[in-house]
């Protein structure tokens, strides 16, 4: 952020939290734009988020006051990585691999897209198109410790802070999420696990719902139960053939996951066990 402070914190809750870090930064001569703290008191759990004007030679020395305002073991973190930088795992779905990468050619994601890979090249031409590479690595006739070695070790090059699967329709290994804990981002249908396995939204028009939607959140063990980023729906009707309920449903889930996306690359996310904090303003 163009001359401004960012401040994110977690720590054990307590009384006074909201006045020591108010002062500690307002002895640096920061000023505070939007405070945002959330409190879990089911678990006794502390979130703030906060954007000063100004910025500081030096972190060390607000950091160390803060340290010395708030609970032990306080995870503290002040500027984090302006542009993160994204690998985005596909197969053959286009919509949300073309929804992120013209996003990024007009800058307006936020994020810096370092490589696409896919287990078929069907969007190889079109990721080049934009001066980005392609890294096909295909599953077929491959044991699928070997598969996902590869694709770690592509991912590994380019030493990305987030993985995106932009309808990547593989499932991931414990040992490759647990190799990108905390990285990996996912987009699904709502319909799951309603409508599990093969072609849901042919099961969905099947069964006449009246609500179609995506979720985007982060990958875990769990299949599809990951912390959830962002959720949103369309209502529909007996009107809508299968074609009109699957051109619907794509257009939900490119936006959920280009806003989840931009939530993440802003550091307005932050992961709370098996649910996440989200800022949103």
């Amino acid at each position: 952020m163009h001359n401004q402070t960012l401040i994110l914190i977690q720590c054990k809750d307590a009384v006074g939290l909201v006045s020591g870090i108010s002062n500690s930064i307002t002895r640096h001569q920061l000023n505070i734009i939007t405070m945002r703290e959330y409190v879990d008191e089911e678990n006794n759990k502390f979130f703030v988020r906060v954007v000063c004007s100004g910025q500081l030679p030096s972190t060390a020395p607000l950091l160390n006051d803060l340290r010395q305002a708030l609970p032990e073991h306080a995870d503290i973190q002040i500027n984090p990585t302006n542009r993160k930088k994204l690998v985005i795992l596909v197969t053959k779905e286009h919509h949300c691999l073309a929804d992120i990468l013209t996003r990024h050619y007009f800058d307006t994601l936020q994020g810096e897209v370092q490589a696409v890979i896919g287990n078929y090249d069907i969007l190889k031409e079109f990721t080049e198109k934009f001066d980005i590479p392609f890294h096909f690595i295909s599953h077929e006739n491959k044991d699928k410790k070997d598969f996902e070695q590869e694709i770690i070790d592509s991912i590994n090059h380019y030493t990305p802070d987030y993985i995106i699967l932009a309808k990547f329709m593989r499932i991931l290994s414990p040992n490759f999420v647990q190799h990108f804990e905390h990285k990996l981002i996912n987009i699904h249908h709502s319909f799951l696990p309603a409508f599990i396995g093969a072609n849901p939204y042919k099961q969905a028009h099947d069964r006449g719902v009246k609500i179609i939607g995506a979720t985007a959140h982060f990958v875990t063990d769990d299949l599809d139960e990951g912390p959830i980023i962002v959720q949103n729906t369309k209502s529909v009707d007996h009107s809508y053939d299968l074609n009109r309920m699957k051109t619907a449903g794509k257009e939900i889930e490119k936006a959920v996951l280009t806003r989840a996306i931009q939530l993440v690359m802003e550091d307005r996310v932050i992961l709370n066990g098996n649910k996440t904090i989200v800022f949103k303003s």
